[in-house]
């Protein structure tokens, strides 16, 4: 069996970034055994020695930390290795690197970018647009979206729409449901960016089925059954085709790798 570790994420900000990094390190192990604790505005010397004092309680404690202020930064370190805990900054050295590269000094101010500027009003107002647009509840202004996502049930649209507006973009999803009409404007107006998703059948009635479950309501036979559901992505794929809308099959993708993929679509899209 392998041993389990405690990591400690520090940060001196809201500890995002250093989640995210986090995930994507641990994504590349597959016996890493861990236990999580976040610290997160952590800007004084006696929050640091709390946090140390804590790892010498248990064993196989780690620190992750991204402090951009360079003294505190050095206090952690120094105070990790005096007490046998291993320690790794996360931007240090590329906050360093970029410095020489840009011949310029980093301002080492803690939650810089989550600055009050022009890009963090866009994703409000990003995430207020896509949260009054969802699941096809306002199709009178699609002219004022980034992108709309077309797809039957369970092709994670929300979440992937939710995803697009934290990035600032205005996204519209829209199911396709039976022979419900599209709004005129999709076809119309060809300056929008509109994607289809799709999904393997198969996995889609397993995701319905435990969706059925869990609301209890056994009255949606058509909605599970996997002939159907065959149906509904044949026939969403043939309007996608006809529209020369790009499809993304979403079976095998993380709402992340989805939203990439539409990025890189509203961006080709942009360029025309």
């Amino acid at each position: 069996m392998n041993e389990k570790y405690n990591v400690y994420l520090v940060s001196d900000s809201t500890g995002e970034t250093l989640d995210r990094i986090f995930l994507s390190l641990k994504s590349q192990f597959a016996n890493f055994e861990y236990d999580k604790k976040e610290f997160a505005f952590v800007r004084t010397e006696q929050q640091i020695d709390k946090i140390i004092k804590e790892c010498n309680k248990v064993e196989n404690s780690l620190i992750l930390y991204t402090i951009v202020e360079t003294k505190l930064a050095k206090y952690l370190s120094n105070q990790s290795e005096i007490n046998n805990v291993p320690c790794f900054g996360i931007l240090g050295n590329l906050i360093l690197s970029f410095s020489k590269l840009l011949n310029q000094k980093a301002i080492h101010k803690p939650s810089a970018q989550h600055v009050l500027d022009d890009d963090y009003y866009k994703r409000i107002e990003a995430i207020q647009f896509t949260m009054s647009h969802d699941d096809g509840k306002k199709v009178d202004d699609i002219n004022n979206a980034d992108v709309i996502l077309l797809g039957v049930s369970r092709t994670s649209k929300t979440p992937t729409s939710i995803y697009l507006a934290n990035r600032g973009y205005k996204t519209i999803n829209i199911p396709l449901v039976l022979e419900q009409k599209l709004p005129e404007g999709l076809k119309v107006n060809k300056k929008v960016c509109v994607v289809g998703l799709i999904a393997d059948p198969e996995r889609l009635a397993d995701i319905r089925r435990n969706r059925v479950a869990i609301m209890k309501d056994q009255s949606l036979k058509e909605y599970t059954d996997l002939e159907s559901i065959k149906k509904e992505i044949e026939d969403s794929k043939i309007l996608f085709k006809k529209n020369n809308w790009p499809i993304i099959d979403v079976t095998r993708k993380s709402v992340e790798e989805t939203a990439a993929s539409i990025l890189k679509i509203i961006e080709i899209t942009k360029s025309k």
